[in-house]
């Protein structure tokens, strides 16, 4: 079933955004070979939001081509609760695919993205602040030959605050 019936176009566009993970050193060859910098950016991306749209494009000024890379619903279900996602990863593509500043958009199923970054070897990847310059990832982009891009958090603006604020409207109402 598609999610967006009424524009084949539309969903021609989100297909060819997205990647499966087995198939992502094709994506990455051909870009190369046209001489493409990369930028990766990873995360759950879970309930998209103004401070979600700030990095993603911060994120995309970095390189020629943007590689979003979302946590899979059961590693979310790990690291952040049993809980969450909010919205299920095959929406969570589709939200990021049709980002005309996002290049592609792949997934991984593990708690964090260092295995696909090793496969992706990307000119720079970008984190939030919060993660600073140490983040797990640092290590893995470096030995490729990437760099790390810093971005400032909008403030007040998480996922988890919109979920708290949520409830909390929910409870008072």
């Amino acid at each position: 079933m598609s999610l967006f019936k009424s524009d084949d176009t539309l969903e021609k566009v989100l297909k060819a955004k997205t990647i499966d993970p087995e198939l992502i050193e094709a994506a990455v060859a051909s870009l190369r070979f046209k001489n493409k910098t990369i930028a990766t950016l990873n995360g759950s991306f879970d309930l998209l939001h103004a401070g979600h749209l700030e990095i993603l494009f911060q994120a995309a000024k970095q390189a020629d081509v943007l590689f979003v890379l979302l946590n899979s619903d059961a590693s979310i279900k790990l690291y952040k609760s049993p809980l969450r996602p909010i919205v299920p990863l095959a929406y969570r593509l589709k939200l990021m695919a049709a980002l005309s500043f996002v290049g592609y958009v792949t997934w991984f199923e593990e708690i964090d993205p260092r295995a696909l970054l090793a496969r992706i070897q990307p000119d720079v990847h970008v984190n939030g602040a919060e993660y600073g310059e140490n983040c797990i990832e640092a290590d893995i982009v470096k030995k490729g030959g990437g760099r790390i891009h810093i971005v400032s958090l909008v403030e007040g603006l998480s996922t988890s605050n919109i979920i708290h604020k949520i409830v909390t409207t929910c409870a008072i109402s």
